[in-house]
């Protein structure tokens, strides 16, 4: 079994699970297929399981190491965007929301998707290489939000909470009674969430 599964909090587990999206951040393991750092570069991308019937051996020698996604909620929360190539006319969508969610930084379609990866790069990953999280209002959260709720990953849909697990998610619980929650998908992809993109959640 292999560790190439990625949770909400953008760490790499074993798991029988299988997933619904492909990913890629680099070669990230070792000739024996062991993982030897998190990341290798800082476009951390989406992909479909199949295109135009390319076959791929996983974990390859000094070939970029395949991740799986329990569904594309969980991929945004880890730091990860569609692609630009298996995944054209969403990454075109996720560009064009990322843009208008994200005046501040006066981008345009034009604007190569690396100044947007950069801006990613610090919002998922800080400079211990922990999983950056912020502090947010539940009520001011859009769907397919990621939150953490007694230090376990929950999906927010529909004004209800959904434990994430490997192999899917776990029956909605009603939102707590708290003030704030530490948020894990990255803020400028939330801010995405809240004028309109939905990602696709496996529930």
């Amino acid at each position: 079994m292999l560790q190439n599964r990625v949770t909400p909090f953008g760490q790499l587990i074993k798991t029988p699970a299988r997933g619904a999206w492909l990913g890629n951040r680099g070669v990230i393991h070792n000739a024996d297929k062991e993982i030897v750092r998190p990341f290798k570069i800082k476009a951390w991308i989406t992909c479909v399981l199949e295109f135009r019937g390319r076959h791929r051996e996983i974990m390859q020698p000094d070939r970029w190491t395949e991740l799986f996604f329990l569904d594309e909620a969980t991929a945004f929360s880890a730091g990860h965007r569609p692609c630009f190539q298996c995944r054209y006319k969403d990454h075109q969508r996720f560009k064009e929301f990322w843009l208008k969610g994200n005046p501040q930084y006066d981008f345009d379609m034009k604007t190569p998707v690396s100044k947007i990866d950069e801006i990613l790069q610090t919002e998922r990953i800080a400079a211990d290489r922990s999983k950056v999280a912020y502090e947010e209002k539940l009520s001011a959260l859009p769907n397919g939000t990621f939150v953490v709720y007694n230090d376990r990953p929950y999906l927010l849909k529909d004004d209800r909470l959904y434990l994430w697990s490997p192999a899917g998610y776990e029956r909605g619980i009603a939102l707590p009674d708290v003030d704030m929650l530490p948020v894990l998908t990255p803020r400028s992809f939330v801010n995405m969430f809240s004028i309109g993109y939905v990602p696709q959640m496996g529930i």
